[in-house]
């Protein structure tokens, strides 16, 4: 009997390198990450992967842009239809959920620290593509709390504070998210 195999589309396989990707980015940073291991954790070999991406800054490209994505993809299915704070408040609590996922919330973290790492070498097409990413990220959430720039430099003011809450551990039942009680953000109090 002959033994079928599901082959995978180059599509297919293309989505699966840009996961692989971010958890491999996510846990080494971009020039902590190889591109062999991206492809070990695919299961293809590092000849495939150039085929499917030009080289490593694309593939981090591919990586960032989805993280950027998925955390938009969040935001608007929770705020749909809201704006001002009550927009805020949801995206709030959809962030809090999406950042469960440390893998999620490293990538985006390192996405910061790469700009930084690549310019240091030479590379600024990390920069470029992380500040485009971020950019239209701060703009679609302004827009989605009403267009006022205070809002929303106020909103991923929070963002960052979440982040290093969750980078460092810190459980939301600890008394340091009680802040956001009281800013109507995320977050349990004691």
């Amino acid at each position: 009997m002959a033994k079928s195999s599901i082959r995978m589309t180059a599509e297919e396989r293309r989505e699966s390198v840009v996961r692989a990707a971010m958890i491999e980015f996510a846990r080494g940073g971009y020039h902590g990450t190889s591109t062999e291991a991206i492809a070990r954790r695919v299961g293809v070999s590092q000849p495939y992967l150039f085929r499917l991406f030009p080289g490593k800054q694309a593939i981090f490209s591919a990586a960032a842009e989805r993280c950027i994505e998925e955390t938009w993809r969040a935001f608007d299915e929770a705020s749909a239809g809201l704006s001002g704070e009550e927009a805020a408040e949801a995206m709030g609590g959809a962030y809090l959920a999406l950042v469960e996922d440390r893998e999620q919330l490293m990538m985006q973290m390192q996405l910061y620290v790469s700009v930084f790492a690549a310019r240091a070498a030479g590379e600024d097409e990390v920069g470029e593509t992380a500040r485009r990413l971020w950019e239209s990220l701060f703009e679609r959430v302004r827009v989605r709390l009403g267009g006022d720039l205070k809002s929303a430099t106020a909103f991923f003011g929070q963002g960052m504070l979440i982040n290093t809450l969750v980078a460092l551990g810190f459980p939301q039942d600890h008394r340091i998210w009680g802040g956001f009680d009281e800013c109507g953000q995320g977050g349990e109090a004691e």
